[in-house]
């Protein structure tokens, strides 16, 4: 069954969660995971494409946007329309609804600031998860 880890972080800047989005990628990549990270929109999408090529420079993380053509397929996967085909086994979801296609995931992450909106989205989450069994772990961080 899928396991569901909440990260609560302590900021409420809008740059908290891409950042720890893509400190949480890069450690899952280090441990041989494969990664799809659900964003909210296009927009979303391609800012952290730019953010994981700048947010530190001794780094380098294999990612693209998810699209049907790709090859090969990088570790890391970006999205936010659509399911990825690829095999996956860790999502990062950065969208304010849970994605249908979660369950086929191993492993989900859910970042939540201290911005109100993001709190109360996160507390439906969490009660979605948490409503229908899965195996949850929160990180005060």
């Amino acid at each position: 069954m899928t396991r569901v880890d909440f990260y609560l972080l302590p900021q409420d800047d809008a740059h908290a969660r891409p950042l720890f989005a893509c400190r949480l990628a890069e450690k899952a990549y280090q441990l041989g995971h494969r990664i799809y990270i659900h964003t909210e929109s296009a927009r979303q999408t391609r800012h952290l494409d730019e953010l994981l090529w700048t947010y530190r420079e001794d780094s380098f993380l294999p990612h693209g946007p998810l699209a049907p053509d790709l090859d090969p397929v990088p570790a890391i996967l970006l999205g936010h329309a659509a399911e990825p085909e690829q095999n996956t086994d860790v999502l990062i979801n950065l969208a304010a609804e849970v994605p249908l296609f979660f369950g086929r995931f191993e492993r989900v992450a859910e970042i939540i600031d201290q911005q109100e909106n993001c709190r109360r989205e996160g507390r439906e989450r969490y009660g979605f998860y948490r409503d229908r069994g899965y195996e949850l772990q929160t990180h005060q961080l």
